[in-house]
């Protein structure tokens, strides 16, 4: 059993698209981060960065004690190793898929979040922040729409953890204002992953937060 510390938010969806992929058994343990509940002691003995999603497997491969991880890049890496689904053995597939799935944690992720909040969140305006991260946010979208006329999955020929952990983001889209018309090569991409069952029992279960 792996016990999932959640929000309904791009993040921790990454972490429920794999567990409904994977067909793994796991447990929601909702954060309302609303309210502060991740700066709660206990929360934060599992994820000292006070942030979801966090993980406890309680069946560790090595056969020891509950183990504990915060990060969602480190977690979808470590259910790809512990399940040997969604990330290839093969070398070049393998590494493919891993760079774009860094590039996500520490490009997309972070400029379309703060596309956003400039947009939606702060307050007042200031326009050098909006059009710095939406010329950012931009280009961003041009590099995934490059890499997804040449390949029909980030990392080669197969779904991956790194599609897992960018479609939630482009689902933001309408927060960071984009028309994925503009990008039709992502739109495409976009829709296979939003009609795939367990894509779709994953953000049912969002929903139900």
């Amino acid at each position: 059993m792996i016990d999932l510390y959640y929000a309904p938010t791009p993040n921790g969806h990454k972490i429920t698209l794999f567990m409904e992929e994977a067909q793994l058994d796991y447990r929601i343990l909702p954060v309302d981060i609303s309210k502060g509940e991740q700066f709660r002691p206990e929360f934060l003995a599992i994820s000292p960065n006070n942030k979801i999603p966090a993980i406890v497997d309680h069946d560790p491969d090595d056969g020891g004690a509950p183990l504990s991880l915060f990060e969602s890049g480190e977690i979808l890496l470590y259910l790809a190793e512990k399940t040997g689904k969604l990330l290839s053995g093969e070398l070049r597939e393998r590494h493919v898929t891993l760079q774009w799935l860094f590039w996500q944690v520490g490009g997309l992720g972070p400029m379309v979040g703060q596309n956003a909040h400039f947009n939606h969140v702060a307050p007042q305006p200031i326009p050098y922040a909006i059009e710095r991260f939406q010329v950012e946010t931009q280009r961003l979208y041009n590099v995934l729409n490059k890499r997804l006329e040449k390949s029909p999955w980030l990392g080669g020929d197969h779904y991956s953890i790194a599609d897992i952990a960018c479609w939630p983001w482009v689902n933001t889209r309408e927060s960071h204002r984009v028309d994925l018309a503009s990008w039709p090569a992502v739109n495409n991409w976009f829709e296979r992953i939003r009609t795939r069952p367990a894509t779709e029992r994953a953000m049912q279960k969002a929903q139900q937060i």
